[in-house]
């Protein structure tokens, strides 16, 4: 949990802010599409947008409090933050994992079982100069130098397209959270469906609502979100991959 002191003071810290600037754009917004209700966080080239695994002592983090914690002496915190692909049961990325610029994962080509294996799949990656959602196959074949990168599937739109394996009228529905990056890779959108909906449904917000020509499936049904300035602290079992935007506490 956030301690109150610390809280109050990013309170505070804010206030003065939208004093001095003026009206601030959240990072976060819930919008409604074709009936809907989805919350998408966005971050920016340049913004601090990292992904967590495990602690300085090896341990998994597992939590948003937990991330928060492990911030908290390098006095920076939790902006937003979700769950940031698929794991198994021991919470090891199932594909791909990049920290910082250290591999702890590599990368799955194959097809095979289950949403992560419905080719194609891809990779999201923080680059030096933006952000990026490549096909995992491409990927492989010429890996560029991402600070961070987690994979996971399948691709929700691919070139404007949708996956061709959605179906407009599945009735498979689950919460879900993904992320899309805009054409010029400088913005990096997350999104959670804050009710079910179908891969479809899901892959239309990113291409037909938000604009974003790429756009990569992090996981369904165990989907949350940390975002305090919109009073949201999903909870649940320990995670695996959690992505987060980090800022200064002042």
């Amino acid at each position: 949990m956030i301690r109150p002191a610390k809280a109050l003071r990013r309170t505070l810290a804010g206030l003065a802010l939208a004093l001095a600037a003026g009206p601030v754009m959240a990072a976060c917004e819930t919008t409604e599409f074709e009936g809907q209700p989805f919350t998408a966080c966005t971050a920016r080239a340049g913004d601090d947008l990292r992904l967590f695994l495990n602690d300085a002592e090896g341990q998994l983090l597992g939590s948003f409090a937990r991330v928060e914690a492990a911030l908290e002496p390098d006095a920076r915190h939790l902006v937003f933050a979700m769950n940031a692909g698929m794991f198994h049961p021991d919470r090891r990325p199932v594909g791909l994992y990049i920290e910082d610029q250290t591999e702890a994962a590599g990368i799955v080509t194959r097809e095979g079982p289950g949403n992560f294996g419905m080719l194609p799949n891809g990779v999201f990656c923080v680059l030096p100069e933006g952000f990026a959602v490549f096909e995992s196959r491409a990927f492989a074949e010429a890996p560029p130098e991402c600070r961070f990168a987690t994979q996971s599937g399948p691709m929700l739109v691919i070139d404007g397209a949708l996956h061709p394996r959605f179906l407009p009228d599945s009735t498979s529905l689950f919460l879900r959270n993904g992320v899309g990056v805009s054409a010029d890779g400088q913005r990096a959108v997350l999104v959670i469906s804050d009710a079910p909906v179908s891969f479809h449904h899901f892959a239309r917000f990113f291409r037909d609502a938000l604009g974003l020509p790429q756009a990569l499936y992090l996981d369904g049904n165990i989907s949350r979100l940390y975002a305090p300035e919109i009073g949201r602290e999903d909870w649940g079992f320990p995670m695996g991959p959690i992505i987060g935007l980090v800022a200064p506490d002042s």
